[in-house]
């Protein structure tokens, strides 16, 4: 199907799918927020034991000639929804794209995908976005191709009823180099977007992008009501004072990640003080969907994600009395 074609479909569907987009991205619920499920906490899952064997190289050459014959897991990106609904009670979905890389314009994949979201009754948030080449490069030709790239999943996502894609701001040259090209990206994807209602998120995932300072001003430079951040409670240098990190990225915010990794014997994040981090969110106005994104050792993915959702669900009742719903 070719784009024209394509963006005819997500158009007709973003139509009525978007008289939602608001209580999508707020959550429907009274709550101070609801708790989604990114699919990068069972990647282990999905990738299967073929990722070992072949490294990140070759398995995307794999995934983009046919992802569902490269993955060799236990659960499918078809299955996703239905795992984090009927496994662990959770009732949206935070897609990545490398698990159907070669569907993003595959209509019959997406509308089966659409059927079981639906019947499952869970809600479709947004797409990660990863390996379609780097949106701050300052190689012109490059980074057209990048955004070009790009173009697919906001049709994807917009087909699928989400309210955003997670972009990355990856790139070469000076701090200011990079903050320019990559603003002039965002700034292009958000206006295509905005014909969708398609938000383009960055979060903080390595490079420049992990230093809130230099983000908060790729923000400003891209100047576009729909270019917005998906702060990540990790993904910050070792020295960093996370907690500041994350308040500067909280005006900007769309989403919110919230990284697990290791936990004590009472269920607390060992690195990650949840509740003054969720503090720093609430105050800052959000009241939108949580990720979940565990990413501790292959063999804890389920337990991870149970125990960050139950260290989520118990901040969320000690900091509810704070707050007006």
């Amino acid at each position: 199907m070719d784009r024209r074609t394509f963006l005819k479909s997500a158009i007709g569907i973003a139509a009525t799918s978007n008289l939602i987009a608001c209580a999508d991205l707020l959550g429907s619920k009274k709550e101070l927020f609801q708790i989604s499920l990114a699919e990068w906490s069972l990647h282990n899952t999905i990738f299967g034991e073929k990722l070992q064997s072949l490294g990140w190289s070759e398995m995307h050459k794999a995934l983009r000639e046919d992802s569902e014959k490269a993955l060799s897991g236990t659960i499918s990106n078809l299955d996703f929804p239905v795992v984090a609904r009927q496994r662990f009670g959770i009732e949206a979905v935070e897609y990545v794209n490398q698990f159907f890389i070669d569907k993003a314009h595959d209509e019959k994949y997406l509308t089966k995908l659409n059927n079981i979201v639906k019947q499952e009754g869970v809600k479709n948030v947004l797409i990660m976005i990863d390996a379609e080449g780097s949106l701050g490069t300052s190689n012109v030709e490059e980074r057209n191709i990048a955004i070009k790239n790009h173009l697919k999943w906001v049709d994807c996502a917009a087909f699928l009823g989400c309210h955003s894609i997670r972009v990355n701001t990856y790139g070469d040259g000076s701090e200011e180099e990079q903050m320019k090209n990559s603003a002039d990206s965002l700034n292009q994807l958000a206006q295509y977007g905005d014909k969708q209602s398609i938000n383009i998120l960055v979060e903080n995932h390595g490079g420049f992008s992990s230093d809130s300072n230099w983000l908060s001003k790729v923000m400003k430079l891209a100047d576009h009501k729909r270019v917005g951040t998906l702060p990540d409670f990790g993904n910050f240098p070792d020295e960093a004072d996370i907690y500041k990190e994350i308040k500067q990225l909280m005006p900007f915010a769309k989403g919110v990640s919230a990284k697990s990794s290791k936990f004590d014997e009472n269920g607390n994040e060992v690195r990650i003080d949840y509740e003054k981090m969720m503090k720093i969110v609430l105050d800052a106005g959000y009241r939108g969907y949580v990720g979940i994104e565990f990413g501790g050792e292959r063999e804890f993915e389920e337990d991870g994600i149970k125990k960050t959702k139950a260290l989520l669900e118990k901040t969320k009742i000690s900091l509810t009395k704070n707050y007006n719903l």
